[in-house]
């Protein structure tokens, strides 16, 4: 894979393979810092990155580590000869970091979303040409995702990335932390042609479990690139232990990724693991629908009642079919199969119904 714009960046980046970024969550200790990056490193990371300021949903939640981390970030670039990149969110993030050698600066998913912020950014960076890449703005709008890149474009930087870490919305939560919608990734190179865009199955995942899935996915829909969090104890990590992986898993998942035909036999079996993974959880989250599906159907079953109207509607139940049919030939979907589903969970909800209510009228 050529990476055309990320390849000018001056820091001996790699040309002819996908640019991996890798490194903790969060910069938490100097030693935990270090190991992490120094794994990374041995793993196969191209540049080093740790959270420094960290935006956090609860004010008493882990929120970085600050300045003090940013010392450690120039270490681990000194022993390993690697550029490192922090995230910014603020002018005064943007003048700290560069003042510490840091190398590529990130725009995080909560800031993408306030042009105001954005636009702070962009005026700190005015006079520094340094790389920056973006992530998708937290809620599915690639329109803000475009207006942030185009905000740093204006202010005359030239070697900008876009970062996809899934969107927050309430479908598939069981399944993913953010769902991808890889549809708006693509729609953003329509938007900004040229741009290129990196993946981040972190985030996007949740799931230390779907990172193989999701980055595979992504490098096959033509991302240039994966932002991967490994920390040495990920299962004590301060922030996101979920999401991490040792170095050792993490050299494991690159050379899966990236070298299919050297890969030993046993990562083909969690290749396999990984799609059963997502398997397992999609199933979970079709269950937990159901489940939402028949509160519903009892809120209905009582209103028929109240208002004596009959449980079955011929009408109705055609209708439905009708539109569950068509949606899923559009998805590709066999039609016995639609129809099978459909017509089971339409009988089950009669039955419910009917279940639940002490009487039923006539249908006229």
């Amino acid at each position: 894979m050529d990476i055309k714009q990320i390849k000018d960046w001056g820091m001996n980046l790699p040309t002819d393979q996908p640019l991996i970024i890798a490194g903790p969550c969060s910069a938490e200790t100097e030693e935990q810092t270090l190991a992490s990056c120094r794994g990374a490193a041995q793993a196969g990371a191209h540049v080093l990155r740790a959270g420094i300021w960290k935006p956090r949903t609860n004010p008493g939640s882990f929120e970085g580590i600050g300045e003090e981390g940013l010392p450690w970030m120039q270490q681990a670039k000194r022993e390993t000869g690697l550029p490192v990149t922090v995230e910014v969110a603020n002018a005064h993030h943007v003048r700290t970091a560069l003042a510490h050698g840091v190398d590529v600066l990130w725009i995080g998913a909560r800031t993408t979303v306030n042009p105001f912020a954005v636009q702070e950014i962009a005026d700190a960076l005015k006079y520094h040409d340094v790389p920056v890449m973006v992530k998708n703005p937290i809620n599915p709008d690639v329109k803000l995702w475009a207006g942030a890149i185009k905000r740093l474009y204006a202010a005359g930087i030239t070697r900008i990335a876009a970062i996809h870490r899934g969107f927050n919305t309430l479908a598939q939560k069981d399944v993913y932390r953010n769902p991808p919608h890889w549809g708006l990734a693509l729609e953003l190179k329509k938007l900004i042609p040229g741009i290129e865009i990196i993946g981040d199955p972190s985030h996007t995942g949740g799931k230390r479990e779907l990172l193989w899935s999701i980055s595979k996915k992504g490098l096959d829909i033509g991302f240039s690139g994966l932002m991967i969090e490994s920390h040495t104890d990920p299962d004590n990590a301060w922030s996101d232990a979920a999401q991490q992986v040792t170095p050792v898993d993490l050299a494991h998942l690159l050379d899966s990724l990236l070298n299919r035909d050297k890969a030993p036999k046993t990562d083909a079996s969690n290749e396999l693991k990984s799609w059963r993974t997502e398997i397992d959880l999609l199933d979970k989250s079709l269950i937990n629908i159901l489940t939402q599906r028949k509160e519903i159907v009892e809120q209905i079953a009582q209103f028929k009642q109240d208002n004596k109207i009959p449980i079955v509607q011929l009408g109705r139940w055609k209708e439905m079919m009708r539109t569950r049919m068509e949606t899923g030939q559009n998805q590709g979907l066999n039609d016995k199969l639609v129809e099978g589903i459909f017509d089971a969970i339409h009988q089950d909800s009669v039955s419910y119904q009917r279940e639940i209510t002490t009487s039923e009228p006539a249908e006229a």
